[in-house]
């Protein structure tokens, strides 16, 4: 049965597609990793990497979805029906449903900031903000009650389908993350002795270019774009026949990249002019940023504004997490839809709630050497992700029917009808050797 739900315009494609793909990781983690291991060159090859591995892979998924018009599941069933291919998809739903009982988790912590800045009680003189943070993610009380509060949200906006309630979120949600994301550039870009930190992250350094930051800029280059757990192949299943996903694509990438510029642009200039040292993770947003704006004349107004920003970008990819789910199982039946957004949304909360304890009561609690918080998040990102990555080029490259992708790529620009014999090597031969040498290098087996 075909999806009975659509975006209502490429539009609301690009900004929900966008809004998944740009996470904590394109605010918190890449500009540090940007400016610790090269700069401008570093971002140079994460750029080249994007465009060539990145954007091919984006294109893979959003090819199976809007051939199809099925979600992850059903899409691969149909395309290749002869084979086990649809694992591919529970795989995706898997890695998903696995990613974001953690990920709520730190919504649930960038709600209690949110909630704490908004009434004054953030910013204290002289504050130690790594005890707070300490005592707020230790408190198992406030921890699961804010977990919950996260997922409370995400599953009334997925609940409401795609039209009034996903594409509706990221139209406002998107425009807004922009629009804050330029008011705290213009202010940390005004600050006397910025332009350290501006050199910081943009000069290119090509000594501190190792081959460990080119294999983070390769893994980065389809992490970033949300590829590899088949939600841009749900997304894509709603897009109407007459889109181009080119330029789809092209665009979700442009805004992805101009995320990662924008946050880096907005925090290293600060931090510098304020002669602060820059972190990356948990400890950027609740320790860094609390104790730049407590320096900073209307502080307590920027605070709020950052925290706003994260929450609207996690929120965001929460909600592409929790479509692929709930859309296998409606089979576009939107009367399911609400009642599947809650089982799935109490279920993902249920076994998040062991990741919410693991910094206080749980903390004792050990997967591999490692707190269940830790071992979860290295289970997605350096296992299941780029299996699933792997999967999807092989899939493409080998199972698709060239006929059916043709049909594709017929409101699409003339070049591809040269480029196509191209695409397909890069997705059978050499993104898949890539994948591999980006998988080894996570799992630190490689002599680099």
């Amino acid at each position: 049965m075909s999806s009975q739900e659509q975006w209502t315009s490429k539009l609301g494609f690009i900004l929900a597609s966008a809004g998944s793909a740009i996470g904590l990781g394109a605010i918190w983690k890449f500009p540090n990793v940007v400016a610790t291991s090269g700069g401008g060159a570093f971002f140079l090859i994460f750029l080249l990497f994007t465009l060539g591995i990145g954007l091919p892979l984006l294109l893979a998924e959003f090819f199976i979805g809007r051939s199809t018009g099925k979600e992850a599941i059903s899409a691969y069933r149909e395309l290749a029906p002869t084979s086990r291919w649809h694992w591919t998809g529970y795989l995706g739903m898997g890695t998903c449903f696995l990613l974001l009982s953690y990920y709520s988790v730190v919504g649930g912590w960038i709600l209690l900031y949110l909630g704490r800045a908004m009434t004054g009680g953030l910013l204290v003189d002289g504050r130690d903000y790594g005890a707070l943070f300490g005592s707020t993610v230790s408190d198992p009380y406030m921890a699961v009650i804010a977990q919950f509060a996260f997922m409370l949200i995400t599953i009334i906006v997925v609940g409401r389908g795609i039209k009034g309630g996903i594409e509706r979120a990221s139209r406002i949600l998107m425009p807004g993350l922009f629009i804050l994301f330029l008011v705290l550039m213009v202010r940390s870009l005004t600050l006397p002795g910025m332009s350290e930190g501006l050199a910081y992250f943009l000069m290119p350094d090509f000594e501190k270019l190792t081959s460990k930051a080119v294999l983070y800029a390769l893994g980065q280059s389809f992490f970033c774009l949300s590829v590899g757990v088949s939600v841009m192949v749900t997304y894509s299943s709603y897009l109407n026949k007459k889109e181009s996903l080119t330029r789809s694509a092209v665009s979700v990438v442009a805004l992805n990249v101009l995320t990662s510029l924008m946050a880096g642009l907005a925090i290293f200039p600060a931090l510098f002019a304020l002669g602060m040292k820059p972190e990356e993770g948990p400890g950027l947003l609740f320790n860094t940023l609390p104790a730049l704006f407590e320096q900073m004349p209307y502080g307590g107004i920027f605070i709020a504004l950052f925290l706003a920003l994260f929450l609207f970008a996690t929120l965001t990819s929460a909600f592409s997490m929790l479509e692929i789910l709930v859309s296998a199982y409606a089979r576009g039946e939107v009367t399911k839809r609400k009642r599947l957004s809650w089982v799935f949304g109490g279920l993902i909360f249920v076994v998040g709630i062991p990741s919410a304890l693991s910094f206080g009561v749980w903390s004792d609690v050990q997967l591999f050497g490692k707190s269940i918080f830790d071992a979860a998040d290295y289970a997605v990102s350096n296992v299941l992700m780029p299996l699933g990555v792997l999967l999807i080029s092989l899939f493409v490259g080998f199972r698709f029917p060239k006929a059916r992708l043709q049909e594709e790529l017929k409101s699409e620009h003339p070049w591809w009808r040269k480029g196509l014999t191209l695409y397909i090597m890069l997705l059978r031969y050499v993104i898949p050797v890539i994948i591999v040498i980006v998988f080894l290098n996570a799992l630190n087996l490689l002599p680099v």
